[in-house]
């Protein structure tokens, strides 16, 4: 970002003719940028490279963005991308979501790697998750609630706590751990697990000129069934996604949970596992309906299912009738 002229640079390998976004309008953008250095000293103080945490926080907030399309309560980014659109993003709204991302969430991203540095924060974690006393990481969590204060978000805190297989839910994951495993764990997975600041590669944002390929590929061929992306609505694989994310984020957690009294953790095994399970049986019917709709044969989508074709058949129709679909 050039702060002197209010500008934002855009990837210049990206295929696109824009060199850069005009910030004039934007000056939160442009006090966040004056904040990084702060930032970054706060890091290095804390023995972490900067790089590392801002790509966490980028990582965090990136998966935000795409969320928000279905947030009734976010009107900041809104107001800031039709304001880097020149005024208004109409009908390129797909395009402008992808090439003003960056700019329109930077003072979140700032807020946040702020937030994750904070041992005031990683505290909030540690209580939230019962401490010595296993439990669930709860939907009104204090450090959701807290964090949603630092991105003068108040009603985010809910939406954050609950988005399991994201990176924040991943980072608090790996700060309960390091709490209750001070002294490391043996695995192959372990240097991962214990870097608080490892963001998994399929959890990382994907640049802008990848979005602008894979979106220009889409507009080419909308719908026609040749790929699942063309043929599986952008909101139907956003959900399976998540679902399929904080499945596999509810396994993460039951890690080291064989601890304490029987009971405490036979419940915080069985529930954490029950919720795990019923993630994954929503995804189950997500894809073997998005399959359906997109032309694959029921049978051939009941086989891959471990249903029968009858048995396929019911749960399509009570997916359907649910929903209207």
């Amino acid at each position: 970002m050039c702060v002197r002229h209010g500008r934002w640079q855009l990837d210049a390998d990206a295929d696109q003719e824009l060199e850069h976004l005009d910030l004039r309008s934007l000056p939160e953008v442009v006090a966040a940028q004056r904040r990084v250095a702060g930032v970054a000293r706060r890091a290095v103080r804390s023995g972490v490279e900067p790089e590392r945490v801002f790509a966490l926080a980028y990582a965090v907030v990136a998966r935000w963005w795409e969320q928000a399309l279905y947030w009734e309560e976010e009107k900041v980014w809104p107001r800031r991308l039709h304001q880097v659109a020149g005024g208004n993003a109409g009908g390129e709204l797909e395009r402008w979501r992808i090439v003003g991302r960056d700019a329109v969430i930077f003072p979140e991203v700032v807020a946040v790697a702020d937030a994750v540095l904070d041992p005031a924060m990683a505290q909030l974690v540690w209580a939230d998750s019962g401490e010595e006393r296993p439990r669930p990481l709860p939907a009104d969590g204090a450090f959701c609630r807290a964090l949603g204060e630092r991105v003068g978000r108040p009603w985010l805190g809910p939406l954050a706590a609950t988005d399991y297989g994201g990176p924040l839910i991943a980072w608090m994951g790996t700060v309960i751990r390091l709490r209750r495993h001070p002294e490391g764990r043996s695995g192959p997975y372990a240097r991962f697990d214990e870097n608080l600041w490892w963001v998994r590669q399929e959890l990382q944002p994907a640049s802008m000129a990848a979005q602008l390929r894979v979106w220009a590929g889409e507009k080419k061929a909308p719908g026609s069934g040749t790929n699942w992306r063309a043929a599986v609505p952008a909101e139907q694989r956003f959900l399976i996604t998540n679902l399929l994310g904080e499945a596999e984020e509810q396994v993460m957690l039951l890690r080291g949970a064989q601890v304490g009294p029987t009971a405490d953790a036979a419940r915080y095994l069985l529930e954490t596992l029950s919720r795990g399970t019923e993630l994954l049986d929503q995804a189950l019917v997500q894809i073997m309906a998005a399959a359906v709709n997109a032309g694959v044969g029921l049978e051939d989508v009941a086989r891959w299912a471990r249903l029968s074709p009858d048995e396929a058949a019911e749960i399509l129709g009570t997916y359907r009738g649910a929903d209207g679909q």
